[in-house]
This record gives C-alpha cells, structure tokens and sequence, in this order.
C-alpha cells in the first residue's frame, strides 16, 4: 500500500472517530503534521483510532499487534522507521492508566521519533 492508499484507508476511521469523539477537522486535522492538542476528545479520538486499526487490545496498545498492522498496511519505504518508532515507543503507556492518554502521548512519541514518517488518520 502506498502513503496516499494508507491515509485514504484512514478517512473512514476519521470520520468515524471524529462523530463518536465530537472533535473538529481544527483539533485534529492537522495530528500528522505534529499538532496535538491537549484536550480529552483529542486524546480518545486518538484511542479511537488507535482501536478501530485493532492495534489495542484489552484496553492498553498492543506492540505486537502494532507490528503486524505495520507489516500489511504500512508502505515498503516506512516499514523500517515506523517499526523502530513502536519499539522506541512502546512502554510510554506504562505512564498512563487511562487508555486515552496513553493512545495520545503514544501518538506524540510516534510522531516525534520521526516527523516525516508519520502517519495518522
């Protein structure tokens, strides 16, 4: 799948996600680009997300599960990063109880670790 395939694949969950958490295209639209609000709804839209691409499991992220999503969705050229990432990444939820803020500073170590691999819906 290329980068265009797997962000057109996201539109669904986006939309999905934005109505269920009432979020707004301005405190979410522009997540990929590195612009995390810090705001509840953003943090579940986030674990919205996060669940409806099966990557939690249980009510916490699932690093194994987060590779196998990365191995069928992700194009060849960001297999690599995007996997370091979770690794790199992996216990920031051990930090949080709750599943929201744990999907949301999980998203922004993501990101952080490298800004132009970055991928969210």
């Amino acid at each position: 799948m290329s980068r265009q395939q797997l962000k057109n694949s996201g539109k669904m969950l986006k939309k999905n996600c934005m109505s269920k958490n009432q979020v707004t295209e301005d405190q979410i639209g522009s997540i990929e680009k590195g612009k995390f609000v810090e705001d509840k709804k953003v943090m579940c839209y986030i674990a919205c997300i996060f669940e409806m691409t099966n990557v939690i499991k249980n009510n916490k992220l699932n690093y194994d599960a987060s590779i196998k999503q990365i191995d069928l969705m992700y194009p060849p050229d960001l297999k690599e990063s995007a996997k370091a990432a979770a690794e790199k990444c992996k216990d920031v939820q051990k930090k949080y109880k709750d599943i929201c803020e744990a999907s949301y500073w999980t998203a922004k170590c993501l990101y952080d670790f490298k800004p132009e691999d970055f991928i969210f819906a």
